[in-house]
């Protein structure tokens, strides 16, 4: 009898213990099911750059890589709110609708410069093959053609006249991934935009364009990347050791320039900052000592020593 009773309690116990753990497995499931559908619903907050930053008053922004936790957005300074607005009569001219000379790099032997509509030009892909003879293929790529597409214009003084040149940005079109961009400085002479300034940037974390602004009575322009800085018209190469995903950028190089009158020579030292410590203290000239093997042997061992 005592034998019947210990073995209904255990019974007992066993299927108490049974709808528990039933239970915790359906807390579980319900709590799963819940942070999914969180998750899903989360997502279309970040589907385009215009939610992470405004599009610029003067025009759309171009279609470039959403930005999320694992893609920033490298175009929020260009597209942001500051210097929207002129105090010349530049600031009513429609660089919408203009032509622009393409720099080194870009021109074509037929065209060097493009003209924009609404903001775009198309570009012209010609697909090549294997099969093709070497004359075909020479044919398909001299008929490929980039396309372009406006990004935002920005007012500043850069020459120190009190008067405001507008800096326009734009998007190369490759029909890829890449985010290559061209500035154009003007001021406005006789009526019109001149042309006193522009030069090409790279691809996000390789020499990408990140800021350019009026800075102390000189023009400080910003790219990604480690000592990249522009000279003339054309943004500089990778330094030795600068190996980053073009995403996500870990270094971004300050550099200022100064109007003379008939250009914008350099001024000063380049700086290197970390992007996600912008106020620890930059490297200075960076690729000079990287770019020059007994240099950058010397600086290496002086590190190590001091680790």
């Amino acid at each position: 009898m005592k034998g019947s009773v210990k073995c209904a309690r255990e019974v007992r116990a066993a299927g108490i213990f049974a709808r528990d753990i039933a239970a915790l497995l359906t807390i579980a499931v319900v709590f799963i099911a819940s942070s999914c559908r969180t998750a899903v619903e989360a997502e279309p907050q970040n589907t385009t750059i215009a939610q992470q930053s405004p599009a610029p008053s003067s025009g759309p922004v171009a279609n470039y890589q959403q930005p999320t936790s694992s893609f920033p957005n490298l175009q929020s300074e260009i597209t942001d709110d500051r210097f929207k607005t002129a105090n010349s009569e530049i600031g009513t001219f429609d660089f919408r609708n203009f032509t622009y000379p393409l720099p080194r790099g870009w021109q074509h032997p037929e065209a060097k410069d493009i003209s924009l509509e609404n903001g775009r030009v198309k570009p012209v892909a010609v697909n090549v093959s294997e099969d093709m003879s070497d004359e075909m293929h020479a044919e398909a790529r001299a008929a490929r053609r980039i396309g372009m597409s406006y990004v935002t214009t920005r007012f500043m003084d850069l020459t120190g006249d009190g008067k405001d040149e507008a800096v326009v940005i734009l998007k190369v079109e490759t029909t890829g991934n890449a985010i290559p961009q061209l500035v154009y400085v003007y001021e406005w002479k006789e009526g019109k935009p001149e042309l006193i300034w522009n030069f090409r940037t790279g691809d996000r974390a390789d020499g990408g364009l990140k800021d350019i602004r009026p800075e102390n009575g000189l023009v400080t322009v910003e790219l990604y990347g480690q000592d990249r800085f522009v000279l003339g018209e054309v943004e500089t190469s990778k330094i030795t050791g600068d190996e980053e995903q073009l995403c996500c950028p870990t270094f971004f190089t300050r550099t200022n320039y100064k109007w003379n009158g008939k250009s914008f020579p350099i001024q000063g030292k380049r700086l290197t900052y970390e992007v996600a410590n912008p106020a620890a203290k930059p490297l200075e000239n960076w690729g000079d000592i990287m770019n020059d093997p007994i240099k950058s042997k010397k600086y290496l061992k002086s590190e190590k020593v001091k680790e």
